[in-house]
């Protein structure tokens, strides 16, 4: 007689094997692929875009149109091409290629139109990360006549490095505002995020190019992060604060800002031959990430998880997990540290896998081990994370353009036209349309605009 999955389940028979509606052995790699690619079907199951009449990259939203914003439908591209790095699987290869194409905007730099206005540095970023995760995994290059995935990634790096992006003088100089542009809410607020997406792909590129301007802005970042008091005395990463001085801080704490930080200190160590000063940076980190987002080596997130997560909230756990599986490909001593906590914070998310009419969807609170009731592309990316991050330390280092990368790149890429556009002088004849046009903007901004609550 076979006992049913639920009572193994309840009895807890096999510590490294989990039973639910997704049966994995988290000793067999070819167990965690197959439950992999099983959570990525479901994931997929929220996308549209690749039907008839959709906006192909992006998943449903923004609010109340739907329950993502733009940036998340970038991140979910970054999670299925570590899926299909890790797994071998190329089953959503035109899928991900058309929407990431499909997204970069008239000046290759992932800045569309239909996004522009509500636009922030970390959203763009997104996108870029992405595009550089595609470039170091050797993923197949668009057509010639299409933007190149270093390009873009190039692109953004360099409009965002532009002082239009940045505060201009005072105690937070040179830091990168949260949103691009100064009508929008948030453009005041310096927010670890931005910053932290901008020195991971700066760390990024300077390995992937070699080019050590790219190393030298990542550090200049890095200092001002840790200059504002953002990365306190004990390794805490809060959240950001706010001009004119960026004292008020918002010591929220989220894992993604914090594993950010950890991936790009990774690629920094890996670029400088193991530099002592990159390590014990990866040391700090790890160790107060662990005790802070992973409390009995489960993930939580602690600034939202005991009350209410909002739809970004949800899906911070799976970026944490994949950047911390990349750190341990990066610098390999860490897996002894950070292999089991992954392993077992693994073990407990696919345990709650267990809603939706398959049986198998996976909820956002791992540590009940029990389904929560609610599903989401943010619930389904960090299952996904979860496993593959399993998997990163057998995996080759990311690539180089001197070890097997063949992306094509332009150092000059993106956009050096001024932010905030001149006109010309307004005609009588033009004020009817101009107010018809204003009116249009204000409707359609007001739901991009509304969730922005930390300014």
């Amino acid at each position: 007689m076979r006992l049913s999955t639920p009572l193994l389940a309840v009895l807890g028979l096999a510590a490294d094997r989990v039973y639910g509606a997704l049966d994995v052995n988290l000793d067999d790699p070819a167990s965690i692929k197959k439950a992999a690619a099983l959570v990525a079907q479901d994931l997929l199951t929220f996308y549209h875009g690749d039907e008839p009449g959709m906006v192909p990259g992006i998943l449903p939203g923004p609010p109340p149109d739907g329950d993502y914003y733009w940036w998340q439908g970038g991140a979910m591209w970054g999670a299925l091409l570590d899926y299909r790095h890790a797994t071998g699987d190329k089953t959503y290869d035109d899928i991900v290629t058309q929407a990431l194409l499909w997204q970069v905007g008239p000046n290759k730099d992932f800045m569309p139109p239909n996004w522009t206005a509500s636009m922030g540095n970390d959203d763009q970023s997104f996108w870029a990360l992405s595009s550089m995760l595609a470039t170091e995994i050797g993923y197949t290059d668009p057509p010639k006549d299409q933007p190149q995935w270093l390009a873009l990634a190039q692109a953004v790096f360099n409009e965002q490095t532009h002082e239009d992006r940045r505060v201009a003088s005072g105690r937070c100089e040179w830091g990168l505002r949260w949103q691009v542009y100064p009508s929008n809410n948030g453009y005041n607020y310096i927010n670890t995020i931005a910053n932290a997406c901008y020195f991971n792909i700066g760390a990024r590129l300077a390995r992937y190019t070699d080019n050590s301007t790219y190393a030298d802005l990542a550090n200049k970042t890095w200092n001002l992060i840790q200059d504002l008091g953002y990365i306190s005395d004990k390794w805490d990463v809060y959240d950001g604060a706010h001009l004119p001085d960026c004292t008020d801080l918002n010591k929220a704490q989220f894992s993604y800002n914090a594993a950010m930080l950890l991936q790009g200190a990774a690629f920094l160590y890996n670029y400088t031959d193991g530099a002592q000063i990159w390590k014990d940076r990866i040391d700090s980190l790890s160790d107060r990430m662990i005790e802070i987002f992973f409390p009995n080596d489960i993930a939580y997130e602690p600034s939202c998880e005991a009350s209410n997560c909002n739809a970004d909230m949800l899906s911070f756990k799976g970026y944490t997990a994949r950047w911390m599986g990349s750190t341990m490909q990066l610098a390999p001593y860490t897996r002894e540290k950070i292999y089991p906590v992954l392993k077992t914070s693994a073990q407990a998310a696919v345990k709650q896998c267990t809603g939706g009419d398959n049986g198998r969807f996976c909820g956002f609170h791992w540590s009940t081990g029990v389904f929560d009731g609610k599903v989401g592309a943010g619930q389904q990316m960090n299952v996904l994370g979860a496993l593959v991050s399993l998997l990163s330390p057998e995996l080759p280092s990311p690539l180089t353009n001197q070890t097997g990368g063949t992306s094509i790149g332009d150092v000059n890429a993106g956009s050096d036209e001024p932010l905030v556009p001149t006109f010309s002088t307004i005609t009588g004849g033009d004020k009817a349309g101009a107010g018809i046009l204003t009116a249009i903007l204000i409707a359609g901004s007001l739901s991009a605009f509304a969730w922005m609550s930390l300014d």
